[in-house]
């Protein structure tokens, strides 16, 4: 079903059609108003025609009102300004609205006619260590965008482009040859702690000592030739760092196929020689580059996308060009998306700029960047331990577990909430890995994703504003209505009529039928944070609407047919939060 926004416009364009058929294509330039004395929806296009049709703004916007055929769905059109046109929805319409995304699984998304295959680059640790802070941001963005993917119709493949090739396993063998050989007879038997131990001593090694680092080098050649003992120490290394990263997913419920950087080897060869042989590469300085118009470096000379070292090797230029021609001439994915820190938005320009030149990445495929910002400490630093340590994500995630059980004890013991009391050690367990993985989620999720954010326990756990617990209370909240009137929200009526007359009931209906235009925007726009903002409308309407004063009575409303219809309300908001927390990786709790 087309949302009420899509219809608004359907049938404003079919208006301006009627005017003057070549306006047939016009964007109808409609948005939501922010002061409801104007109506719900807006549109601004007769400004934009004026010129055209020779007109001043409000005679064009008269015309567009004498030809919207619009009566079912408004109780009326009016100009305001100098030619703004004003849309006020008819509460019938809106009731209808609402029986219908009732009876729809998806809640009004639309699920696409023509499904693209979406291929989506997200989370992609550097192995050999453990996953930290750092990773957090890429990891469930990437997870929200697939859901989201998914949830409208299209496919889509979740890729862990792990970093499990190069220098750091040069690294870390020269260092297993140095300082410990008993790894080389059993190199199943250490655990990624000890990875991270000898990443960190390798690495210092390396930094510090030439000859170290001039071995090192010569272990990856090692290992690009395939040598055995090389080859059975990595393929541990890669088996228990992997293990450790599917950890980690798991606790955040992230779903993802590795295909690391060793997977490309065999093709790298092959696209170093297609660039040089359609002459977009060519020999500088021992190296083979590819320059591309329009990119230089701070002294004004041509960047170069190195895709050959001087030393014969690759990097992760060349085996970025072959995964991107592979994921679109082998996996024949239409849209390819990258989760990354936004310091690599030039490189990714790059990358796919060099895509559709060499001719891989056809004007049908869509190439997008998802840059991220940093996540900072109060300093406004990246965010560290207290020794000035990079923070595991794991250890991010316990805490943040251990600090919302501990809240939810300190309700139970304090002797203020007798329902709380109630609970039995397993459902408070089952509360409190829900509460803190919203909290870290939520968080992250709400803020702008370019931008860096300061991480803050306080305000990510409070349970009020726009935060994860509070989302999942208002869940819960919602679901507690239901038990306590004896009603199963699953098994309302399907016919149950909807009466939409009290202001807080129109605020609460006119904000729930914009569910599907969020989730349409999330997918265009890559921008978890709208979504976010959208559930806290939801709450907050819903409070409104249940406010003992401004709002209304639901289970003593005044007749049947009132709370029956008020509960169905009741049960809209509870679907569209529980949907809208799923697609950001979120599971609800039936009771806070």
């Amino acid at each position: 079903m087309n949302s009420l926004l899509e219809q608004i416009k359907q049938a404003f364009a079919e208006a301006l059609t009627k005017i003057d058929p070549s306006l047939k294509d016009t964007d109808p330039m409609i948005r939501l108003t922010t002061d409801r004395k104007f109506g719900d929806y807006q549109s601004n296009v007769a400004m934009g025609l004026a010129k055209k049709l020779k007109k001043n703004p409000r005679e064009v916007a008269q015309q567009v009102i004498d030809a919207l055929d619009v009566a079912d769905m408004c109780e009326k059109t009016d100009i305001a300004g100098p030619g703004f046109i004003n849309v006020f929805l008819r509460p019938s319409y809106l009731a209808q609205t609402l029986a219908g995304l009732n009876t729809d699984d998806h809640l009004g998304v639309a699920q696409t006619q023509q499904p693209l295959h979406h291929i989506i680059d997200f989370s992609s640790p550097n192995l050999a260590k453990e996953m930290h802070v750092g990773h957090l941001r890429t990891t469930i963005t990437g997870e929200v965008i697939a859901r989201v993917i998914e949830f409208m119709g299209h496919t889509i493949e979740r890729v862990n482009h792990v970093g499990d090739w190069g220098t750091q396993f040069g690294m870390l063998l020269q260092y297993i040859f140095e300082n410990h050989p008993e790894v080389l007879e059993n190199p199943d038997a250490f655990h990624v702690k000890d990875l991270e131990t000898f990443y960190k001593k390798a690495k210092k090694n390396f930094d510090e000592n030439d000859v170290f680092a001039t071995e090192a080098r010569k272990k990856v050649v090692l290992l690009q030739s395939e040598d055995p003992t090389a080859m059975t120490v990595w393929k541990a290394f890669v088996k228990e760092s992997l293990r450790h990263c599917h950890e980690i997913y798991d606790l955040l419920d992230v779903s993802l196929t590795d295909i690391g950087e060793s997977f490309y080897n065999t093709k790298l060869p092959g696209v170093v020689s297609e660039l040089k042989e359609n002459n977009m590469a060519c020999e500088d300085k021992g190296a083979v580059c590819v320059f591309l118009d329009g990119f230089t470096n701070r002294e004004g000379d041509p960047l170069p996308m190195i895709i050959q070292k001087t030393d014969g090797g690759y990097n992760y230029d060349t085996t970025d060009l072959a995964a991107i021609k592979y994921r679109i001439q082998d996996c024949g994915g239409k849209r390819l998306i990258y989760v990354t820190d936004i310091r690599q938005a030039q490189h990714f320009t790059m990358l796919f700029v060099a895509a559709r030149k060499a001719g891989w990445a056809t004007q049908d495929v869509i190439l997008d960047h998802v840059g991220y910002g940093m996540v900072l400490g109060s300093d406004r630093k990246p965010f560290k331990t207290r020794d000035g340590g990079t923070v595991r994500l794991r250890d991010l995630i316990e805490e943040g577990v251990a600090r919302a059980k501990a809240m939810i004890t300190e309700n139970r013991e304090g002797a203020q909430l007798e329902r709380v009391q109630s609970f039995s050690e397993e459902k408070i367990n089952n509360i409190a890995n829900a509460v803190g993985l919203a909290a870290i989620k939520y968080s992250d999720l709400s803020h702008n994703l370019a931008s860096d954010y300061v991480f803050s326990w306080d305000k990510m756990l409070a349970m009020d504003g726009n935060t994860g617990p509070y989302m999942l209370y208002a869940y819960a909240r919602i679901r507690s209505i239901g038990r306590k009137g004896g009603v199963d929200f699953d098994h309302l009526p399907k016919e149950t009529p909807m009466i939409l007359e009290h202001p807080a009931e129109l605020a609460l209906a006119k904000i729930l039928v914009r569910f599907s235009d969020v989730v349409a925007n999330v997918i265009k726009e890559l921008k978890p944070n709208l979504l976010t903002d959208y559930l806290y409308s939801v709450s907050k309407g819903f409070s409104s609407f249940y406010d003992k004063k401004l709002g209304v009575s639901v289970l003593d409303a005044e007749s049947d047919d009132l709370k029956m219809s008020r509960l169905l309300l009741c049960s809209l908001t509870a679907k569209t939060l529980k949907a809208g927390l799923y697609l950001l990786g979120i599971t609800v709790v039936e009771e806070m």
